[in-house]
């Protein structure tokens, strides 16, 4: 990348002086759109918003024309400036993109070409707007797009998906080899930041393996620019800790360590809110809470409470978040208990195993090491000579199906419905109650009702 591209700034750009009469003669540019370009170039910042608040519309299309029809570099750096300028003036502009005197263009497709073709400069910008009018747009745009029926749809030829899409692959591609040192994976962060809020993006994000490239980012921050680029990764992070198939890379990830590691060190309230609430988010996912209290979380926020933190509402969510991990201790010391009991093969009717609270609230705890305890309770049922034990190993089999979304289909893979099978036989009348309990909660559903009336 030659170095005056790299380091070309919008001021810079700015200053070069556009000679727009020869565009007229040849065609490229209008007499109306040299009028309105002679009205607004090189004029002062008042004067250029006086005229975007009188005459928005015909400037956006214009741009959009000029970035469409002609290709020297310098021009079109130039005219990416004067949206970006208008743009940052007031990110609200984004919404005359969409205005129906602009319906006729197609006013997503020199930006996305110019994304994925253009110089550093050129990319940089493209990234901005786009993420702000494809974000500012009506929602009824999405329903045009999705029917393609409407007459604004057949001439719009790049939908918002194409948009979208494009979007998260460039961010993908600039957080795995940026194209510039310093600035391509905080511009890519900053940009996702807008667009995660969009649930497709989430999901396309996710499906490009997105959420791993921002685990290393999550770090503590020594100067101000990593210390914004840290807030707005803790941003991505939250957007994703509503969207279920995010949790679960999160879950598995460096990321729970990480986020705690910063939430120890950092002074900025803004981070470690964010932090918090992605936390308070996640703390009722799978085995997330067992994790969290394992990294030592609870302490970590009884630090923060004891600081002077001026947020009432950062106060309020770690309190919250304090409350869900003394619930999660509560939980794991049943759940500990249960697994000792498991594991040592001491398996007897204790209270917990026909409480059916104990059962809900520790359920995914019986994912963990890849359903270790299933696994065991399993090879009870092959090797104990127990009846007691063998009884209590299918009646918590049946109690896991009956308890886990995916329980049925879970026990079936393990391949236990043969060894439960064979205790229907067995001459201890609680092992063949409880076997037969398990088979009829293993083959339950219509299929099989000819069956339960046995």
């Amino acid at each position: 990348m030659p170095a005056d591209q790299a380091e070309l700034t919008t001021d810079q750009v700015l200053k070069r002086d556009i000679s727009w009469e020869t565009y007229t003669t040849t065609k490229m540019i209008s007499g109306t759109g040299l009028q309105l370009l002679r009205r607004y170039d090189n004029k002062p910042s008042s004067e250029k918003a006086q005229l975007l608040d009188s005459d928005g519309a015909a400037y956006v299309r214009l741009f959009v024309t000029i970035l469409r029809d002609i290709f020297k570099e310098e021009t079109v750096e130039y005219v990416l400036a004067l949206v970006d300028e208008m743009l940052s003036g007031n990110p609200k502009r984004a919404k005359l993109f969409h205005d129906n005197s602009v319906s006729s263009e197609d006013t997503y497709d020199p930006f996305l070409r110019l994304l994925q073709n253009g110089n550093w400069f050129i990319q940089e910008k493209c990234c901005k707007i786009l993420a702000l009018v494809v974000s500012s747009r009506p929602k009824t745009e999405d329903a045009v797009n999705m029917n393609g029926e409407t007459s604004a749809s057949k001439k719009k030829s790049t939908t918002v998906d194409d948009v979208l899409r494009g979007l998260v692959e460039w961010i993908c591609a600039q957080l795995r080899q940026p194209s510039h040192p310093t600035r391509g994976i905080p511009i890519a962060i900053n940009c996702l930041t807008i667009m995660l809020k969009e649930p497709v993006v989430r999901s396309s994000f996710v499906k490009a393996d997105g959420v791993k490239l921002l685990v290393p980012l999550i770090s503590p921050a020594s100067t101000q620019q990593s210390m914004q680029l840290l807030y707005e990764t803790c941003l991505c992070v939250w957007l994703l800790s509503y969207y279920e198939p995010a949790i679960e890379y999160l879950a598995t990830s460096r990321s729970l360590p990480r986020l705690i590691d910063v939430l120890k060190g950092s002074k900025k309230e803004k981070v470690i809110r964010v932090i918090v609430l992605t936390l308070k988010n996640l703390l009722s996912k799978g085995t997330i809470g067992a994790q969290l209290v394992d990294l030592g979380l609870p302490h970590v926020v009884q630090s923060l409470k004891a600081q002077a933190l001026s947020d009432e509402d950062l106060l309020e969510a770690l309190n919250q978040l304090e409350e869900g991990l003394k619930d999660n201790i509560k939980k794991l010391s049943s759940f500990e208990k249960y697994k000792q009991e498991v594991l040592l093969g001491h398996l007897d009717w204790s209270p917990m195993h026909k409480d059916s609270i104990f059962w809900r609230d520790n359920i995914t705890c019986f994912e963990e090491n890849d359903f270790q305890i299933l696994r065991v309770l399993i090879t009870v049922l092959d090797t104990s000579a127990d009846p007691r034990a063998l009884a209590v190993a299918c009646f918590d089999l049946s109690q896991f199906i009956q308890y886990h979304p995916a329980g049925r289909v879970i026990v079936t893979d393990l391949k236990a419905k043969d060894r439960v099978m064979k205790l229907m036989n067995h001459e201890n009348a609680e092992v063949t109650k409880n076997a037969l309990l398990c088979i009829q909660r293993l083959f339950l559903g219509a299929k099989y009702a000819s069956f339960l009336q046995v």
